[in-house]
């Protein structure tokens, strides 16, 4: 079966339902982030080499309008900013998409100042291992993604980039719009239509409608366990989860990224958000899947301590059977393996 997804510029989104219900995605939330620093380039690059379908740069813009990796534009806990004396005056606070902000943003530095510092952990005490690396790598451009994707597409293998918008709106009520600018910058690359191996995300709705008529690509409809769109496109993204809601959001995009609890919450029974959103032709890619116990439901646990690793592939396994269409995990390797045995196992029963 092939499903047409919406009309206009997105309506050559059109992929056998069949090959994603098989072929379930790996996608590297942030890199290899439960390993490394997230969104830097060694962290990309090991979950690549751990074989990764997708590696997921969070897009924000500099003062100069370049697209750089970072989780959000405030940099005061993914960077070594607070250690550079030359910075200390653009301390500042700012409100975004509602919430109070003080520390450093990447708008008020440009590309060539952003390179002067250095990522650091974001989560040092469930991860120590990872601050081990603090100060050691740069933050990366989208564009150094976008060449470390290719230069690792040989030989048969296409590795993909799955770039979300943080904070659309935010940056464009400070004359910095985001939509025009990756376009073009993701069409330079040769990348504009349906088949080739990019997703745009963003929890915002305005910003993929306006993407929609501007490219080809697929489009991701993030929707989070609970509030709501930070433009007011939308009343909540619970609404958005109804049969309704999702076919209003068919009409733009290729799919849905939910909060894996919007699926099934701890060990409470699934929802139907799987079976609602297939039956409008959407895709599904949850997140975010992890290894430590605090992000695992009880049943999965080893132990009381939440830094622990628990059983992250039984997790991915369990979403896996109820039918998702890919995933986010910051364990790239164990996605890759929990998919492998899903598919051998499924295999042996045919």
């Amino acid at each position: 079966m092939v499903l047409a997804l919406a009309s206009g510029p997105a309506s050559a989104q059109t992929v056998p339902m069949s090959q994603a219900l098989t072929s379930p995605t790996v996608i590297a939330h942030r890199g290899a982030s439960g390993l490394r620093p997230e969104h830097t380039i060694a962290s990309y690059t090991l979950a690549i080499e751990m074989g990764a379908d997708f590696i997921e740069p969070d897009l924000v813009l500099t003062k100069d309008d370049v697209f750089v990796c970072r989780h959000e534009n405030d940099i005061t806990g993914t960077t070594d900013v607070a250690k550079h004396p030359e910075f200390a005056a653009r301390r500042t606070e700012k409100v975004i998409d509602g919430e109070k902000h003080n520390g450093w943003f990447t708008e008020d530095f440009t590309l060539a100042e952003l390179k002067t510092l250095r990522a650091v952990e974001r989560l040092p005490k469930l991860r120590p291992d990872n601050a081990k690396y603090d100060g050691q790598f740069e933050i990366p451009t989208l564009a150094e993604v976008i060449a470390l994707a290719k230069t690792h597409s040989t030989n048969g293998r296409v590795v993909g980039i799955y770039p979300e918008t943080k904070h659309p709106s935010y940056f464009a009520q400070i004359g910095h719009p985001m939509e025009a600018r990756l376009v073009a910058q993701l069409k330079a690359a040769g990348w504009s239509k349906p088949g080739d191996p990019v997703f745009i995300q963003s929890f915002e709705v305005n910003n993929l409608k306006r993407l929609h008529t501007m490219t080809g690509l697929r489009l991701i409809q993030l929707m989070d366990a609970s509030g709501a769109p930070a433009d007011a496109a939308a009343p909540s993204y619970a609404a958005m989860a109804t049969p309704a809601g999702l076919t209003a959001v068919a009409r733009y995009a290729y799919g849905i990224g939910p909060n894996k609890d919007l699926i099934q919450k701890g060990d409470d029974a699934p929802s139907t958000l799987v079976a609602d959103a297939h039956a409008v032709g959407l895709r599904l890619h949850p997140w975010t899947f992890r290894a430590e116990n605090v992000f695992l439901p009880p049943s999965l646990r080893t132990g009381t301590d939440p830094a622990v690793h628990g059983r992250l592939a039984d997790e991915i396994t369990r979403f896996l059977d109820l039918g998702i269409d890919g995933f986010f995990t910051d364990f790239a390797y164990i996605g890759v393996d929990a998919r492998a045995a899903w598919r051998a196992k499924a295999k042996a029963t045919q």
